[in-house]
């Protein structure tokens, strides 16, 4: 499986594992599943969050880290495996969603939902640490100064900022550099090989949650940031008529990037999971995918992905396809 390497000097699989809904809708004896697959294939790298899965039915959040903690103590893994999880989004009042009563990035809130996210976990420190979304109540200076203090403590190993407007990030960078400390150097940020419109609001997206080209030339311009893509497969809409894409892909580009996917995939003799996948991780700059399985024969097909390379020539058809490359 192809690397990468995070700012830290981690070496980290392409491919990230993510383990959302562990404990809610996919049941621990598919999650063990799913973990040991993963692992025995090379995967490394597992995505988690203390909220997971507090939406789903019988969740509360925190199901997620709980069964990746038992199938760590039960597997005798965790020297194998880079672990992420994040905080921000759980809610504080059950019943409530996360923008209604979520923890927020307060030092208090950020102190609290480590040490619950390492007892759930079993492990005395993560290796990412994300603040999940945007806390504007808190000044910036206290969330940077908490998560610095994390990382000093060996508690935490790199940060990252998931669904955050970009000039927040910066800024939250710049705080860090200017005093010596750990900053984020992981972005995570909802991306696909399709494009929506970004002006179509839609209530399941975060508003700062996609990638645009300003954030993929941000990221080329920061040597020591990586970018994490989540729902790079969209919830399954390539491959499942029953799943149609969100309306927010209905533009003159969508038609003309699905037939240049089914060629390459055509060529290829891959699947178009797989060639998404392997847009995502070959592209300037690389992407890292954070793929939700539910089965061991879907995470089979996404694996396969990381072998997969794509020449220049399939991959200017891909990314000229609408007649905007970016």
């Amino acid at each position: 499986m192809r690397r990468f390497t995070l700012a830290d000097g981690t070496g980290v699989s392409a491919l990230c594992l993510g383990a959302m809904l562990f404990g809610t809708r996919t049941d621990e004896k598919t999650a063990f599943a799913l973990l040991d697959r993963f692992v025995e294939a090379g995967g490394t790298l597992i995505d988690t969050a203390d909220n997971y899965a507090f939406w789903e039915k019988g969740g509360a959040g925190g199901e997620s880290e709980t069964v990746l903690g038992r199938w760590l103590a039960d597997r005798g893994t965790r020297d194998q495996v880079v672990i992420s999880t994040k905080v921000g989004a759980q809610p504080t009042v059950p019943g409530t969603s996360w923008q209604e009563s979520g923890e927020g990035l307060s030092p208090a809130a950020i102190r609290s939902a480590i040490e619950g996210s390492l007892r759930r976990l079993g492990t005395d420190h993560v290796d990412v640490y994300w603040a999940h979304v945007e806390d504007r109540t808190v000044p910036l200076e206290e969330t940077v100064d908490a998560f610095a203090s994390l990382v000093e403590e060996g508690k935490v190993g790199v940060l990252g900022a998931s669904n955050h407007a970009l000039w927040k990030v910066e800024r939250a960078r710049s705080m860090g550099r200017d005093q010596g400390r750990a900053a984020y150097t992981c972005l995570q940020l909802r991306h696909s090989y399709l494009r929506p419109r970004l002006d179509a609001a839609d209530p399941d997206f975060h508003l700062f949650g996609n990638v645009d080209a300003e954030t993929l030339d941000y990221v080329r311009s920061e040597p020591d940031m990586s970018l994490w893509a989540y729902s790079p497969l969209l919830s399954g809409t390539y491959t499942r008529p029953d799943r149609p894409l969100h309306p927010s892909y209905d533009h003159p580009g969508t038609p003309a990037r699905l037939a240049a996917l089914q060629e390459v995939a055509n060529k290829t003799g891959a699947t178009v999971n797989q060639v998404v996948l392997a847009w995502l991780m070959g592209g300037d700059p690389p992407i890292i995918p954070v793929i939700g399985v539910s089965s061991v024969e879907q995470l089979d097909d996404a694996l396969a992905a990381a072998d997969l390379e794509l020449d220049e020539d399939l991959r200017h058809r891909l990314d000229d396809a609408d007649g905007f490359d970016r």
